[in-house]
């Protein structure tokens, strides 16, 4: 991006020199930076306003009751995590504040999410690891020929070199979690669940448009619930048809 950024400056300047114009692009520079300025300020205190307000009704129980609400929804997209786990509390953070158009309130949420996934992926590698053959013959954990129950689960508790399963020309891991530096079938998920998120309340476009004079600023509201939700929808199934996949 800064080579991006930085060559679209440098053409800019070059184009204006070439055609006597480099009075206008000065100008254009000052302008845009005064109203960069501005637009932070505007910004800062609209995201002031509602990371206030996130935090009142989460001190107030409402993100609660939010929470257990969509505990259904967060138990059919992850079936895997433990109910109990911390994960599921950051998630729904993540998604309620998404949904409230709260960008800036849902990114601590989501980073924190991120990191109890990971932590639940070194359990289960972990978990795996402690396991004899025997026991994983018993789980039934599948082993492609006589030679592979000669080889052992070795290394982070997931199945590595001949002990991994293959189909298709893929190599499917089963139970003992994902390899170091890989991501979950959960962090995979709750990406795609964000990044589609449902928004009722689109702040930040709304304070745009304010900012640069929309006569009706909110107007974006109902389309924005449209595409939002209709994202959302090819998210869900997207996630399904790719988790049952795997699972194949």
């Amino acid at each position: 991006m800064n080579f991006l950024w930085g060559g679209m400056i440098v053409v800019g300047i070059l184009y204006g020199a070439m055609n006597g114009t480099m009075q206008e692009v000065a100008d254009a520079a000052l302008s845009s930076a005064k109203e960069a300025v501005t637009l932070c300020i505007t910004m800062a205190g609209v995201m002031s306003l509602w990371t206030g307000l996130m935090k009142i009704a989460e001190e107030s129980g409402i993100v609660a009751g939010m929470t257990r609400a969509i505990a259904p929804f967060i138990r059919f997209m992850f079936p895997r995590i433990p109910s109990d786990h911390p994960a599921n509390q950051q998630i729904s953070m993540n998604i309620i504040a998404n949904v409230l158009g709260l960008g800036w309130a849902a990114t601590p949420a989501g980073l924190k999410a991120m990191e109890e996934l990971e932590k639940l992926e070194e359990e289960r590698r972990r978990d795996a690891a402690g396991k004899t053959e025997a026991d994983i013959i018993h789980n039934g954990w599948e082993k492609k020929s006589a030679d592979m129950a000669q080889s052992s689960v070795v290394q982070s508790g997931v199945v590595q070199g001949s002990t991994a399963h293959k189909k298709n020309g893929r190599c499917r891991w089963e139970r003992g979690g994902m390899p170091p530096g890989v991501a979950s079938n959960e962090m995979c998920t709750f990406l795609i669940l964000n990044i589609s998120s449902l928004q009722l309340i689109p702040v930040n476009i709304i304070a745009y448009r304010a900012q640069y004079g929309s006569v009706n600023p909110t107007a974006i509201v109902g389309p924005g619930i449209l595409a939002t939700a209709v994202s959302t929808a090819v998210a869900v199934v997207f996630c399904k048809m790719m988790d049952k996949k795997r699972r194949v």
